[in-house]
């Protein structure tokens, strides 16, 4: 194993380390299980966006829609816990857009989901029937479990044949055509990995807050998503749980002490990353680590 390998398996035992034992802390656990479901949602958007360079308007419909099914689910029956890919750039985005739109109406308006008061009194019963998901701590390492086997499964399929034909495709398309790849085919598979992952965040921070709401499917939810993608770095492992982590742990701690200030503060700290670090926090000191191994291959910089 090099040396950049060894580093990496180190940082990732110390950050396994670090979450296993943060609910002993002191950390409230539901705050810590939300900013791991939004952080999940994150990853799975960033499969889509920053090694399918697609970009969706509309994500909150499968994050907030899954939330709903899944409280349905379990409140009313006691149940355990073609799309538009052949569209390209702001085509793409604004059938999304009109899809989330379209999800956001029929939670409104649909009979099983409570309307503008959502679902309520979502129990998080047992999982498989033997391990009750009752305690905070427990559900906590039950959703540690599953970002942990998202994260690594992410990992995989972007460092597998098919992860590499997506970049191929996000890098030049026409020259991944001329290859003979069926890049509407690959697009798709990517888009229905994202959205099923995605479903999963949602279906988790539904069982963790207890209830489902329209702020699930809202358009700001797709809004924020992308901005912690953007945050943290897209196209990168970590940016978007480094992204994820600033944005839910601003809302949760400077809500009560700024009140609906909060988006704007998140909305200047957004702008100054941007302008400070155009490849997002993490992409900036990746590409900040190369140079420094790579010192012949830094090119001239960019302009601004």
């Amino acid at each position: 194993m090099s040396s950049a390998g060894r580093v990496t398996a180190i940082l990732y035992g110390l950050l396994a380390l670090l979450a296993l034992c943060l609910p002993w802390l002191g950390v409230y656990p539901v705050f810590l299980m939300k900013l791991l479901c939004f952080a999940m949602f994150a990853c799975a958007y960033n499969l889509l966006l920053g090694f399918g360079r697609m970009l969706s308007f509309g994500h909150a419909a499968f994050f907030g829609f899954a939330a709903y099914v899944t409280s349905w689910l379990v409140t009313a029956h006691g149940a355990g816990p073609a799309l538009a890919i052949r569209r390209h750039g702001i085509y793409f985005a604004m059938i999304t857009l009109a899809l989330g739109q379209l999800v956001y109406f029929v939670c409104l308006e649909a009979p099983f989901t409570g309307g503008e008061n959502g679902l309520q009194g979502v129990p998080r019963g047992t999982l498989l029937g033997l391990l009750p998901l009752r305690s905070d701590r427990v559900m906590y390492y039950v959703v540690l479990a599953a970002f942990v086997a998202v994260f690594l499964f992410i990992r995989r399929v972007v460092h597998s044949p098919f992860g590499h034909v997506l970049r191929a495709i996000r890098e030049n398309e026409p020259r991944a055509i001329s290859l003979g790849y069926d890049i509407n085919r690959y697009k798709l598979l990517a888009f229905v990995l994202s959205a099923a992952l995605t479903g999963l965040a949602g279906s988790l921070n539904a069982l963790v807050l207890g209830f489902a709401t329209l702020s699930d499917v809202q358009q700001s939810t797709s809004g924020e998503v992308i901005l912690m993608t953007l945050l943290g770095g897209t196209g990168t492992f970590f940016g978007p749980v480094v992204g994820a982590a600033i944005v839910i742990t601003l809302q949760e701690y400077l809500s009560d002490v700024v009140g609906g200030w909060v988006t704007a503060i998140i909305g200047v700290i957004f702008v100054a990353c941007v302008l400070s670090f155009r490849r997002g926090i993490v992409g900036e000191l990746e590409a900040l680590r190369m140079r420094r191994r790579h010192p012949e291959a830094a090119g001239p910089a960019a302009p601004a």
